[in-house]
């Protein structure tokens, strides 16, 4: 009953930049955390960037100085402007929202995820 719609991704040369865009809809009772995450063949996913309802934000070490994460609120959208991008940087990103439905009930939820490759 939750969607996250990812957009953005796609093929862009060493140093180019991209920008990441996904939106939740559905069944949203409180919109917590936002985050995204990036997973490379044979590489566990890790963490590129995530941030609060209140906006304080956390990067993973690869990509600090280069991606910015940000949100909209209103819209129930984050974003991840990523910049000098680095052919390291060539991943699936999820985008990821924890919802919380009351009583201490919350949940994860995924995006399909969008590919990022970076390549001459």
């Amino acid at each position: 009953q939750v969607q996250l719609v990812e957009s953005g991704g796609g093929l862009v040369q060493p140093g180019g930049s991209l920008r990441l865009s996904c939106a939740a809809s559905g069944r949203i009772f409180s919109l917590y955390d936002m985050g995204w995450y990036r997973q490379a063949p044979g590489k566990q996913r890790e963490l590129v960037a995530d941030i609060t309802r209140g906006g304080s934000t956390n990067y993973g070490d690869s990509v600090k100085g280069r991606f910015t994460i940000s949100r909209d609120i209103a819209k129930n959208t984050v974003y991840l402007q990523m910049n000098s991008l680095k052919p390291e940087d060539t991943a699936v990103y999820y985008c990821n929202a924890r919802i919380g439905y009351g009583a201490g009930i919350d949940y994860n939820y995924w995006g399909q995820g969008t590919q990022v490759t970076v390549s001459s």
